[in-house]
């Protein structure tokens, strides 16, 4: 179905505002907002079901076929329309409503036995998350699991700074009990990074095996109970003048050397 809305007073303008701003709008609807074109290309590749698509025609390339992406229904908004409802607001031309994706821990699937999985306890920037993703896309890690979310992950600001690759990697929430409960059944060894007198140096480790690699919050580190359930805590060696680096410099600083130890498989 097509039609065009040219008013930023219309109703459905105004409840896809909301649904960019408002968690709970997004948890009411089980849907989300994916904008550009890359992005919402990876989310069809994660599976994920556009039902409206936003557009407007001026920023599309002439061969643009926006029935690639299989919607329900398609919007043509004018200009004024796609500058209120987008963030990036001269560029794409396009952006979606999407139905949202179980990120239950039961629905982690691996193909090896030896997975590498990258966790993040209660980031609270979606641009820290953000770039977590994109690095875990880069190294190809075999998923992300948040545990104490302070944010629901399909922010669309954790959308924008991912690249979308929130939709290219697997993810899982939960909370730290319940990821903690998680690894210890599925026997993947954890890793705490954490500045402690008795963390031993990361790159002298073992990521060869099942491993999970934990890092916290940069204000106060990772809670008390991965520090007394972690297989190993581990450290980075910081030779300057501060103790701390941005959680996902230290994320990735993680997921390269476990890859490294693999030959980067």
């Amino acid at each position: 179905m097509h039609k065009q809305i040219s008013s930023v007073q219309n109703s459905i303008i105004k409840s896809l505002v909301v649904l960019g701003e408002k968690s709970k709008a997004r948890k009411q609807s089980g849907t989300f907002i994916v904008e550009g074109r890359r992005e919402l290309g990876l989310a069809m590749q994660g599976g994920y079901q556009i039902q409206q698509v936003f557009y407007y025609k001026a920023l599309l390339p002439q061969d643009f076929d926006l029935n690639q992406f299989a919607a329900n229904e398609y919007i043509e908004v004018s200009k004024e329309v796609y500058e209120k409802i987008a963030y990036r607001a001269t560029t794409e031309g396009v952006l979606a409503v999407v139905k949202d994706k179980s990120l239950a821990l039961k629905d982690l699937k691996f193909n090896t036995q030896t997975p590498l999985i990258m966790v993040a306890e209660a980031p609270e920037k979606p641009g820290n998350i953000g770039a977590i993703l994109r690095t875990a896309d880069a190294a190809n890690v075999d998923a992300v699991l948040i545990a104490n979310p302070k944010t629901d992950m399909f922010n669309p600001n954790i959308i924008r700074s991912s690249v979308g690759c929130l939709f290219t990697t697997q993810i899982a929430t939960g909370t730290t009990q319940e990821i903690l409960e998680y690894l210890k059944k599925e026997n993947i060894a954890t890793y705490a990074a954490a500045l402690k007198e008795d963390s031993e140096y990361y790159h002298e480790q073992d990521f060869t095996k099942a491993t999970a690699l934990v890092v916290g919050t940069e204000a106060v580190g990772l809670s008390d109970e991965w520090l007394n359930n972690a297989n190993k805590k581990i450290i980075i060696p910081m030779l300057g003048k501060i103790d701390s680096m941005n959680v996902s410099v230290a994320a990735g600083i993680l997921m390269y050397e476990a890859k490294r130890q693999r030959n980067f498989k």
